[in-house]
Order: C-alpha cells, then structure tokens, then sequence
C-alpha cells in the first residue's frame, strides 16, 4: 500500500474534529480511547511535540506488523520513526539493529539513543568500534551487519526489527550493494524500516520491498516542516529566484532573466579589453555602471551579508577541500569576526576539552592553532580531508551556534545532522571523478536540503552565487524539479558469491541473486523495450517497401554500398592503428632526459621526458612507472607544467631532438624546480623546429577488394536509376532502423537475468581456480568468505601464495594498503616510493598475481567497467603505512605522504580493518607468521592521531 501525504503538521487532527456530529465524535473518542492503549501512545509521550501526519501513518503501520519505507525530505524526521522501531522492539523483548551507511552517523545515532534509552540497552558495532556488542539495541554500518548475516552470528538470535537509515546509498555505486544484500538475506520474522530521502520511484521501491520482504506500507512526504526560499546572490543585492505568486508552477524572476540576457550581449572581460579603444566615453560608463550592479561577491562579502540579514547560521558548499580551506582564511584575512568575546572563551574551552588526548607535538602539524582562530571566530571548514575529531568539534559548535559560518564540501550533505538557516552553493558544477560536471536535481536537493532548522527557523534560505554564464531557467529547474531516482548498483562479488554458495548451494544463491531490486529494475524496463521493437518492425516494413526499385533488387545494391563504406572505413582505421604503432615503438625509445616535441593535444610543444612510463614489463633498463595500455611518458612542458601523457598525444612518430641533464635535486612538485628546468629547456632547445610527419599514399588507393565493389556497383541495374539517390536514403533509413532493432533485440537478451549470468561466471572463475567445486566450498573458499573488499579476491590469492610469510609488522601493513587505498587524483606523478626489502619485493607480486586475475577475468568475460572484478592494487599509500607502523612522527609521515590529516587517518584506519580480516584468515598451521603479524602491524597503526579519532 502507498500513502502520498503532504498535509502540514498539527492540521490533520483539527481538520477531522470539525462539524462532527454527536454519534462521529463519539465514535472518535473511542477511536481515541482505544489510541492510548497502543504503544504508538507511550511513545509521543516521550517527545514534547506532536508528530506530523507521515510520521503517526508510519507508526501504526508498523505497530501493525507491516515493514514501512518512509521517503521524506532531510530534516523532516524520518529518525522518528527508526526510533519508533527501537520502542517496540524493547517493549516486545526483542532486538532491533539500527544501521547507517557511515560511521560518523552511526557514532552520533549511538549517543542519541544512550541519552533516551541508557548506555547499558544501547550498543554500538562499526568497523573500529565495539561497545556492548549484545545490547538490546545496537547501532552499526550496514557493512557490519551484512558480514553477521554471512557469518551466522549468535547476535542475530532474538532479532526483531533492522532500521536501515539512508536506504537510498543502496544507489551508491561502490558501496550500494551491501544494502540489497542485508535486505535480500534477513530472516523473514526481522520487520525492516528503511527511511530514504525523497526519492521520485518510491512507488517502483516499495513494490520491490513488497516482493521480498513482504506486506510494506510506502509513504511519501513531500512537505518540508520549515519552508525554503531560493535565491540568487548578485554583487550587492539578493534576488528572489522565483516570483511571488500563488500555485504550484513558479516563474522566475524577471529581473534574473534580464540580467542574463544583458550579461549574454556584452562582450567577454577579455573582448572588452582588445576593443577599449574604439569605446565612447557614454559606453565606457555604462559598463561601468552595470558592472558595479553585477559581479561574484567574494567568499567574506557573501558572509557579511547573510549576516546583515540575519540568515546565519550558514553552510557553504564549495566543491573544493583546498578551497573550503582557503575561505576560511579570506574570511580570516578580511578581519570577520561572528563570535563576541563570551562566545569566543567558550569556544577554545570547548576545543581545548576535546583536543586534550592530542600530544602537543602534533597540534603544530595538524594545523590546530589556525583552525582554532577561525573557530573562535565562529568561521571553520568542513570537509574528508580534516581529522575526525577535528570534524566532530566543528558538528559540535555548529550545532550549539557557536560557529556561524562553515565552508563545506558535499559530503557533509551526507546525513550529519548539522542543519543552517541558510545554505550556500558557489557554483552548480563539480567535478565528478572525471570531469566537470552539472549537479542533478538530487544533488541540488540533496545540498539545499540543510537550509531551515525545525524548532528554530521559521524558514530556510538557499542561497546561489551569480556566475557569468548563469541561466537562470536551469538554476530555477534544479531548484523546482524533485527527481531523485533510486537505482540499483547491486553486483555480485567473490567474496558474496562463496558465502551464498556455502549457506545455500550454487541454484539457491542463483535465484536469491534474481530477487534483487537491480534485477527487478531490469525485468521492467524491458517491456518498455519490447514495446519498441514491435514499432520498430512495423517501420521497417514502410522502409522496404519505400527503397523498392522497378529496375532490380535495390536491397542488394545497397549492401554493395555498404560493404564499399565498410571496407574504406577499416583501411582508414588500420592506417590508423598502423600510425600509432609506429609511434608507441617511437615513444618507447624514449629515455629520462630526451628534448621532444609533442604533436598534439593540451600540452603539444616543447617537452622534457621525465620518465618514459613504458608498458609492463618492457623497462627498459632504467626504473620508471609501468603500465599496460602502452607508453606514457611524464614530460615537463616549457610552461612549466608535469603531466603525464597518453598515446592519443601522439598521433605520429615522435623523436628526441636533444638531450639535458635532469638535476637529481628536481622535485616535480616544486613550482621553482620546474620552473627552472623549464627556463634551461627553452634555452637548450626553443630554437629547434621539428621535422613535419609527411603522409603516406592512402591504402584504398590500391586495394582490390575495394576495386571490385566499385565495378559491381556500376554493374547493377539499380545503378542507372534515376532515383537511386532516393532509394538509397530509405535503404540507409532502413539499414539503421534494422541496426538500432537488434541492438533492441540484445538489450532483451542482456537485461534477463543479468545478475544471474554475471554470478555463474565468477562461479566458473572460482570454480577454476578451486575455491569451489560445484555447492561445496573448499579451503581457500572458506578463506575468501571472510575476505570484505573491493580487492578480496587478490587478497585471498596472496594468503594461498604465501607472498606475505616472512614479513615484518610495518611491511605487511605497506602490502595490505594496496588492497585499500585508491589515490585522488589522476596518475600524473613520478612513481611512488615504496619501502625497500620484502615489501617491496611482496608489492611486486602482487601485481603480478593481479595481472594474472586480470587475464583469467578477460577469459570469463568479468568486466570491471560492470562494477565487478579487481582493480589493479594502488601503491600510492604504502610508504605512509610503512613509516608510521614504524613508529615514525607524524610531521614526517604526513610530510612524507603530502596527505591531509584526516585522509591519512580515514587510510590507516582502512588498512587496520582489512588487517583485522586477514589476521582472521590467515592460516594458522605450517609456522606461518602472517596473522600474528597482521595483529602487530594492527597494533603499530592504531596509535596517535588514528588511536584518538573516534570517526573514521
């Protein structure tokens, strides 16, 4: 059953006690007598305001024995209702696990609970933490309680009730999985609460939920309990972004519209400049004027007029870890002072409190004294990169209004309960991973969703800075468009695979796999896709009878055309996989210290090989990055840029037109080592004009096959029609229509029963590699059940080829973060350092293990572009982990490392995890030291900074 509610708090009940007569208003005193004695009644006595209409219908479902999915906007209380679920589970006698997709929410929910229910009911299990594991109550990742349920542990007995919090990360695509996997694999008698952010397939969510879990009641709130209001920040005034006026369709401010479209007209900065002198005085003041109108406030004048206004608290989200850093300090620079000299004492009393258990000679590194200033100040930064405690404090005073202003990045949306009067959002573009990109309406939802504290606001503020460019119709779509979708990520694993198999033997686990919503999702949009290919087949028919020629069979002349596209089509691409042979044997000619010229693309000119970062396996004789998809060189260019280029850069033959001497002291990292050596390369080398690549007599000119389809097409009869040209478009029409209908026709093919078919192969692959043999799970099987990660397999391998025996604690601490760390940024950098030794030798093969999973993956058509298979293991963190399980400082690690704090400890504490696993799988017999090892390297890493942080 689906229940859409948008009815404002407190108005359900007035409305229905109305113009009641005697006999209804009786009835509704029994109704209301027979209300108190649910436990729905004790409940709202705990709270001192009345729940709104979603909440009470969520409730009662609940208490009915229905599971529930809540969708409701952030900030509307949907943690009520999980809470509820708590209520009834510790009237009834029985458990309830509330899960959270971080642990950062999973540490505040614990407090929140301890603080109504008592620490002694209350528990809390995340990857680093255990407190009173067998409470009544117990708050955990969803990652925790997926590998209990794999695991078959005894705290599952008894357990009556799973709030999933966040159930919309079941989109993520690294991690949503692990939420289809708890829901799919709970015990039927466990009643499940998922509450999800305003999500527009709800509807499509809960049907799915219906199918596995059973009766589920799905209601969706629309209605923010503080409304918000959008505007547009422009040089020194606010605007509106929408209209006044009544209904539900909003039009956008004229003024913004106008001011686009004037912006639009004029000339870019740039343009401005080049025809200045031809401007008249009148024009020149014009612009002038209409300048001073419109500009980007910069980051301390948007605070000081949100303060004008009274709209701080404010959140700002800048896309940017580095850039939310540097507000801080122009907000510091500017003289921005939000704290009085009372609010000021209780801050450092607060940070002194909490920063206690740091040693004094890591708050210099750290940052501390500055990041103190700002807080002082009310002003701080919010963002993955920072230390958890450091974080936490930030949460702390925002929430108690002793920060005011706090320049964040996305991930603060992420559930914190830190809610503002206003948010900020710098621009609509971020980047993505791999490129800059628009924010989705979901994202902008998502960020603006923070605006309006309840209890406090009688209304929220978001707040978009002008950008030359801005539309404001987009902006206005973004804002008035609630199109979140919730789609699957779920793939299967090894590690899932070995675990089903052994619970449920290979045909159970395949048709458990087929009641995923990922599943569900692709069983329904296939009968759309059927829909199409039935209308496609009836054109195709008009298309044939179009194309029809009274002179012969035009569909056989219009293969020959085809075939005479095709074959001109392949010799131009295998002279084009001929060009850049030639040119990746070329570039793998090249050694450290060669002059090129790069030929083409961003970066084309003048360059300094670096290193030439040749294919795996083809060194070269000198050491320097490999990689497997051909030669990629690190240049430094005349501009002074390091990058690291593709072979698409060189589209030709490229040779060295001089030689240098690369300085042993050059750090590429250093904008004085470039550029330096960028001024010797200009000198050595800027007077030398590369030879011009002449072209090559194009193959088609002397191919036969091609000179054989010309004479058969000016032999066809259909050759002399006059309408060939006709005919020929609806042959053309009708040759991709027929295209495009396969390709239909394979989707059909591809969407049923994907999960299923992408799960018997890695069956097969497990199979062939003895981890299984048919249901039975052998030895090495059993070791990869208890193996959790993106990397489980290869860890696995590597405890079966005993490459970690012999190890110390710190070495196998470098190894094992291969397994985790996956660098930020692009690989653009010299190689990184590794420790010498065992480690480095173990670090080698790995790879070369990884290399061979690679291969047999490409054989059983395991893709990792599907989400499934193993990325090749990152060396990036390996130094860092060796020197601080070495006991080195922190100033030198991170010195060493170039990590912020809190990345550093988010790393150490990911490593510590898959180190706990291994030392669970390791074998103990046959002398080997790996686990007690795996235990010492634990020990080594879990101190200092990462010891004391509570959130990783």
């Amino acid at each position: 059953m689906i229940v859409t509610l948008s009815v404002r708090p407190g108005t359900l009940e007035s409305t229905m006690t109305e113009d009641l007569s005697p006999a209804e208003r009786y009835a509704a005193a029994r109704r209301r007598a027979a209300e108190q004695a649910t436990s729905l009644a004790s409940f709202r006595e705990m709270y001192d305001f009345g729940l709104d209409p979603f909440q009470v219908e969520a409730c009662r479902a609940l208490e009915a024995g229905k599971g529930v999915l809540v969708a409701a906007p952030t900030g509307s209380g949907k943690t009520i209702v999980g809470e509820f679920a708590v209520h009834l589970a510790l009237q009834e006698g029985r458990k309830c696990f509330y899960t959270t997709p971080i642990k950062a929410l999973s540490n505040q929910k614990y407090a929140d609970l301890c603080r109504r229910y008592g620490t002694e009911k209350v528990g809390l299990l995340t990857g680093d933490n255990s407190v009173n594991s067998e409470a009544p109550v117990v708050v955990m990742t969803t990652e925790v309680l997926r590998n209990m349920l794999y695991a078959g542990s005894q705290t599952l007995l008894g357990l009556g009730y799973v709030v999933m919090d966040e159930v919309h990360y079941l989109s993520d695509r690294f991690r949503g999985a692990v939420w289809e996997e708890v829901i799919i694999h709970l015990p039927e008698s466990v009643t499940l609460v998922s509450l999800s952010a305003t999500v527009s397939n709800a509807e499509e969510f809960g049907d799915w939920l219906d199918t596995v879990r059973g009766d589920t009641e799905v209601i969706v709130s629309e209605h923010r309990p503080v409304p918000l209001f959008q505007h547009v920040l422009a040089g020194r005034r606010m605007y509106d972004l929408f209209e006044e006026g009544e209904g539900q369709k909003k039009a956008v401010n004229p003024d913004l519209t106008r001011m686009a479209r004037l912006e639009a007209s004029r000339p870019s900065w740039g343009d401005r400049r080049r025809g200045r002198n031809g401007m008249r005085e009148a024009d020149r003041e014009r612009e002038r004027r209409q300048r001073s109108r419109v500009w980007t406030p910069s980051r301390p004048e948007v605070i000081e007029r949100l303060d004008a206004e009274g709209l701080l608290p404010a959140i700002t989200f800048i896309f940017s870890r580095a850039a939310c850093e540097a507000a801080v300090q122009q907000c510091l620079y500017a003289g921005l002072r939000l704290n009085d000299e009372e609010a000021r004492i209780r801050v450092r009393d607060l940070v002194e409190e909490r920063t206690a258990s740091i040693p004094p000679e890591d708050l210099h590194v750290l940052g501390y004294y500055e990041w103190l200033e700002g807080l002082e100040r009310g002003i701080a930064a919010h963002h993955a990169g920072m230390l958890p405690t450091f974080k936490e404090v930030v949460e702390e005073l925002f929430v108690r209004g002793l920060v005011k202003a706090v320049f964040a990045t996305e991930t603060l949306a992420l559930g914190i309960n830190m809610p503002a009067r206003s948010v900020v959002l710098e621009k609509l573009v971020k980047w993505n991973g791999e490129q800059h990109a628009d924010i989705t309406p979901g994202e902008y939802t998502q960020l603006t969703g923070r605006a309006g504290r309840r209890g406090i606001d009688v209304e929220g503020h978001a707040v978009v800075l002008w950008q030359r460019g801005m539309n404001p119709d987009h902006l206005a779509g973004l804002a008035g468009t609630r199109t979140y979708p919730l789609r699957s990520s779920f793939k299967p694993s090894y590690n899932m695979a070995v675990n089903l198999v052994e619970q449920f033997g290979r045909h159970r686990s395949r048709e458990l796999l087929e009641t995923s919503f990922a599943q569900f999702q692709a069983d329904k949009s296939v009968v759309g896709i059927s829909r199409q290919v039935q209308r496609n087949e009836e054109g195709l028919e008009g298309y044939k009878a179009s194309m029809t020629c009274h002179l012969g069979d035009f569909e056989e002349y219009a293969r020959l055309r085809r075939e005479l596209k095709d074959r001109e089509n392949e010799l131009a691409r295998q002279g084009q996989v001929q060009r850049r042979a030639e040119a990746a044997v070329a570039l793998e000619k090249l050694k450290p210290g060669d002059v090129i010229h790069v030929p083409t693309g961003k970066y084309a000119g003048l360059a300094l090989v670096l290193d030439p970062g040749l294919p795996a396996g083809r060194a070269n004789g000198h050491r320097g990055v490999e990689y497997h998809d051909g030669p990629r060189p690190l240049v430094l260019t005349a501009e002074r840029q390091v990058k690291r280029l593709a072979s698409i850069d060189f589209p030709v033959p490229v040779e060295a037109l001089e030689r240098m001497r690369i300085p042993k002291t050059f750090n590429p990292r250093s904008p004085q080592s470039r550029r330096d050596l960028a001024s010797a390369l200009r000198t050595k080398a800027g007077h030398i004009v590369p030879d011009r690549h002449r072209k090559n007599r194009a193959p088609a000119a002397d191919d036969r096959e091609i000179a054989r389809l010309r004479k058969a097409l000016r032999a066809h009869p259909c050759h002399g029609c006059q309408d060939r040209e006709d005919h020929a478009r609806w042959a053309e029409r009708y040759h991709r229509l027929l295209r495009d209908t396969s390709q239909l026709e394979r989707r059909i093919e591809g969407r049923t029963n994907t999960i299923a078919r992408t799960f018997d192969r890695i069956v097969a692959l497990l199979t062939e590699m003895d981890y299984l043999r048919g249901d039975e799970v052998t030895e090495h099987g059993r070791r990869l059940a208890r193996l959790y990660g993106e990397l489980d397999l290869l860890a696995s391998e590597c405890l079966r080829e005993r490459v970690w025996e012999g190890l110390g604690p710190a070495e196998l601490a470098a190894c094992v973060s291969a397994l985790v760390y996956e660098s930020r940024v692009a690989d653009d950098t010299m190689a990184p350092k590794l420790p010498s030794g065992g480690a480095k030798a173990a670090l080698g093969e790995m790879v070369r293990i990884w290399g061979r999973l690679d291969a047999l993956e490409e054989d059983f058509r395991i893709s990792q572009t599907e989400g499934v298979g193993q990325r090749e293991p990152d060396l990036g963190f390996a130094w860092a982990a060796y020197m601080w399980a070495s006991g080195k400082g922190l100033d030198e690690v991170l010195r060493e490392a170039e990590m912020p704090a809190g990345d550093f400890v988010r790393w150490c504490k990911q490593v510590i995890d898959v180190l706990g696993q291994i030392s669970a799988a390791a074998p103990v017999a046959e002398g080997s030291t790996v686990a007690k090892n795996a235990r010492k390297a634990v020990d080594g890493l879990l101190r200092g900074v990462v010891a004391y942080s509570s959130v990783g």
